[in-house]
């Protein structure tokens, strides 16, 4: 009987025996079998945050230029296609079946975890499509990451931060060196971090890359109305704010044009299809506002940097008499750090369980809440849920419509109030 989509996937999860494993030479070597490259430039995109931002920036861009794009993203948020995209349009099921089949065939004895036989199911499709331009998404890190695979033409470094400790090191210096792993000699790196770990300028040097950094080599200004962007050669000047909202996407779409500044031989873009692709980006669950009563806000903020840009941003929309948040998170990420972040706005917290081994329970949070002693803007509500879609509607149950509700934490957290769809809120006035 043939596999379903969901068949291979329970194949894949259940054929390794630890989830992430931090080597390429098992990847090498299947890819090789595969006689599996691309003939078309290759972006690889690793950070801590921002690298889901800025390969949508990519990919509208190009797309807008008239380019033929393929995008490889992770994770995803509801449905597993989601992880790739063909011209700026997500694949179908079926369109992956005999990708993950060459993949099976070709591996032979060798073990693949999830992630590396999954990434080279998308490399397989994406490389037999006639495409102009590949965005590829690193994982957790760089270095061994099962991208790494694949030789980039120009890699870009987002935002370093400490996440991921258990495989990437404590401090931001020994993450940075794993994200810096994705570069090559000879070909450009792009790094919009404004303040790097110095193992990253110190590997470039290394081995030798075209090293590009914020602040040196491109830069950004303007005001509360438009920004410009300067690199080497080029500059655009009067640039209407990206469509994904957030102080800190000014420094992703910093990262893409000077992207694009070094491609320009093989890829060159208009300072048109740069304003229009900016103005129609689109990134679900990336300080997603979506209208309605009361307003909702959905962030896969989860670590305290991204936390503290999603706190930052909120306080930036203006007055809500009462927030509301829904939170689920992954048990070994800095959970007291992002609570202890997030409590000064948040009225009513509503901990939800996620369908997943490795994640806090519902339990486990609201204790650590209560143990940290967190102060809220005034008395703050406590609730335990199963599902973040049972801890929205409870959310929606309590509030006022002129409030504020705000879903953030995991994939898991955001994946679980969309599958259904994007919600739309109409909250019934409980004054």
């Amino acid at each position: 009987m043939k596999r379903t989509l969901a068949d291979w996937l329970a194949h894949c999860a259940g054929m390794h025996p630890t989830e992430i494993d931090l080597s390429l030479e098992r990847v090498v070597e299947v890819r090789s079998r595969l006689g599996l490259d691309f003939s078309t430039p290759v972006i690889a995109v690793a950070g801590t945050n921002g690298k889901g931002s800025t390969c949508a920036m990519l990919e509208a861009i190009a797309l807008q230029a008239g380019y033929r794009v393929g995008l490889y993203a992770k994770p995803h948020l509801v449905h597993f296609e989601e992880r790739c995209r063909v011209d700026g349009r997500m694949v179908d099921a079926a369109q992956l079946l005999p990708h993950f089949e060459a993949v099976e065939a070709a591996r032979g004895e060798i073990t693949l975890s999830i992630f590396e036989f999954t990434t080279l199911a998308i490399a397989r499709l994406l490389a037999h499509q006639p495409l102009d331009l590949v965005i590829l998404e690193v994982g957790l890190g760089g270095r061994f990451d099962a991208v790494n695979a694949f030789d980039a033409d120009c890699a870009v470094i987002t935002s370093i931060d400490v996440d991921h400790v258990e495989f990437l090191g404590p401090d931001r210096e020994s993450i940075g060196r794993e994200k810096a792993g994705i570069m090559r000699a000879g070909r450009p790196a792009i790094v919009s971090d404004p303040a790097p770990p110095r193992s990253v300028i110190d590997e470039a040097a290394r081995i030798g890359a075209e090293l590009r950094l914020l602040g040196r080599d491109f830069s950004i200004g303007g005001d509360r109305q438009q920004w410009n962007w300067a690199g080497r050669e080029r500059r655009y000047n009067g640039l209407a704010y990206p469509a994904l909202r957030g102080a800190n996407q000014l420094l992703n779409a910093a990262g893409a044009l000077a992207a694009f500044e070094a491609l320009r031989e093989r890829l060159p873009i208009t300072a048109q299809a740069v304003r229009t692709g900016l103005a129609l980006v689109e990134l679900p669950g990336r300080f997603q506002i979506v209208a309605g009563q009361p307003a909702l806000v959905l962030d896969v903020a989860h670590n305290p940097h991204s936390v503290a840009a999603l706190a930052e941003n909120l306080d930036q929309m203006g007055f809500y008499p009462r927030t509301h948040a829904v939170f689920g998170a992954m048990r070994d990420k800095d959970v007291a750090a992002i609570l202890a972040r997030m409590a000064p706005l948040v009225d009513a917290w509503h901990f939800t369980d996620l369908p997943i081994a490795r994640a806090a329970r519902a339990d486990e949070l609201a204790q650590l809440h209560a143990s940290l002693g967190c102060k809220g803007p005034g008395p703050v509500d406590v609730r335990r849920h199963e599902s973040p879609a049972q801890a929205l509607a409870a959310c929606v149950a309590a509030a006022d419509p002129a409030d504020r509700i705000v879903v953030f934490g995991s994939f898991y957290t955001v994946g679980g109030v969309l599958k259904d769809g994007l919600p739309r809120l109409g909250a019934r006035h409980v004054g």
